[in-house]
């Protein structure tokens, strides 16, 4: 776009990135037109060249976290791992990047689900996906189904709760732990080697 025309309309993305913010600020209430162009210092009417309306531009949110926070989660399940343990530890990077799985998005959504049947539908879809994903990826290793349901369920929700829940934990005890949840979650303990990929993606050295 013309740089012109986008210092006086902006654009798509500038008036997404800025709703996105305002959903992680203040929930859903706070994206109003209104607001954002009063945020981005443009006349509400710009909006307009870009969107529909308010409706169009919730549901953008929505394809943006979905394509982000489920399309990574897919991604990090399908990545290579030589062991269940190693396939595990590619998951848990979504817990440690914001970049994969951005968990302050995630929350803003299901806080928006608790006023929107709608959204409320869209999490259970996209729930369900990341489970049976990660189902599949148990039984990629040997895992009968019924016990990768039951594991990929254990690893899925309780990681859902611990990001919900925000528990107070710093990063080298976080770090230490990965270790037993992994034996938790799968019944195998990780290889030294396995771990040390971990770490060494996720800045951390022993």
């Amino acid at each position: 776009m013309d740089q012109t025309v986008e210092t006086v309309r902006g654009s798509a993305e500038m008036w997404l990135d800025c709703a996105y913010e305002s959903l992680l600020e203040g929930g859903v209430d706070s994206v109003r037109i209104l607001t954002l162009a009063k945020k981005l210092n443009l006349a509400h009417t710009s909006f307009y060249w870009f969107f529909h309306d308010r409706d169009e531009l919730l549901g953008a949110l929505v394809t943006r976290w979905e394509e982000k926070n489920t399309g990574n989660w897919i991604r990090r399940n399908e990545a290579y791992a030589d062991s269940i343990c190693e396939a595990m530890l590619n998951v848990f990077d979504c817990w440690f990047d914001d970049a994969l799985f951005d968990t302050r998005f995630e929350a803003a959504i299901r806080n928006w689900a608790q006023q929107s049947p709608e959204i409320t539908r869209l999490i259970q879809k996209d729930d369900a996906q990341r489970i049976d994903v990660l189902t599949a990826t148990f039984m990629r290793f040997g895992y009968e189904p019924s016990v990768a349901d039951v594991r990929a369920r254990t690893t899925y929700l309780v990681q859902v709760g611990y990001a919900a829940t925000r528990a107070d934990e710093d990063f080298s005890t976080r770090m230490r732990r990965i270790p037993d949840w992994v034996e938790v979650f799968t019944g195998v303990r990780p290889q030294p080697n396995e771990m040390q990929r971990f770490y060494a993606r996720r800045g951390y050295a022993e």
